[in-house]
C-alpha cells in the first residue's frame, strides 16, 4: 500500500518518483566538486606519460568527455533539473601511489568542479563528469590494461543554497 505522504522530497502522496519543484526557492550561487580514481598498469603508466597511446592524449579526450557529460546530466539521470551551468573543470592527474616510480601502483586522480547559480545543487553534474572522465580513461587504455578499476567516484564538496558548505574530511568522514 503506498503512504498517504512522504517526507522524502522526491515522492509524491503516493509514493511515486517524481521531480521536485524547485520553483520557489531563491537563485543562489552552487559549486560541486567531485573526484574520482582509475587504478592503472605501469604499462599504462608509462605510455600515457610518454603520450604514446593509439587514441592520442588521453588526459585531453578525458577532460572533454567529461565536460560534456556534465552538461548533459539532465539527459542521464531521470530526477535532475535542467542546470544553465556557468563553469565545468575536470583536471586529471597521474599519481604514483607506492612512491616507487616505477608505475606499480599507479592511479588516474580526477578532480571535477560545476558551478551554476540556480535553485538546486550541481552535485550530481559534478559526480558525472568525473565518472565519464574515468569511463574515458578505461576506454582510452584498454588496449593496454583491460584489468583498469575505477575504484571511487565521490563528492568532495559542495557550498550554496540552504543546507551551506559541505566537505569531505580524510577517511571519509563528513563535516
Amino acid at each position: 500500500m503506498a503512504p498517504e505522504s512522504s517526507s522524502f522530497s522526491h515522492l509524491d502522496a503516493h509514493g511515486h518518483a517524481r521531480m521536485v519543484d524547485v520553483g520557489a526557492k531563491p537563485e543562489t550561487a552552487r559549486v560541486a566538486k567531485a573526484r574520482a580514481r582509475v587504478r592503472v598498469s605501469a604499462e599504462l603508466a608509462q605510455a600515457i606519460r610518454s603520450q604514446t597511446l593509439a587514441k592520442g592524449d588521453l588526459f585531453a579526450v578525458a577532460r572533454l568527455a567529461g565536460i560534456m557529460a556534465a552538461k548533459r546530466t539532465d539527459e542521464l539521470i531521470p530526477l535532475c533539473h535542467t542546470l544553465p551551468l556557468d563553469h565545468v573543470d575536470v583536471r586529471l592527474a597521474l599519481v604514483m601511489s607506492d612512491g616507487t616510480g616505477d608505475g606499480s601502483n599507479a592511479e588516474i586522480a580526477i578532480e571535477s568542479e560545476a558551478r551554476c547559480t540556480s535553485r538546486t545543487g550541481v552535485e550530481m553534474e559534478a559526480l558525472v563528469a568525473a565518472s565519464v572522465a574515468a569511463l574515458t580513461v578505461v576506454d582510452m587504455g584498454k588496449a593496454i590494461d583491460k584489468a583498469m578499476t575505477i575504484h571511487s567516484v565521490e563528492v568532495t564538496e559542495k557550498s550554496g543554497g540552504r543546507s551551506g558548505t559541505w566537505r569531505r574530511v580524510d577517511g571519509g568522514a563528513r563535516s
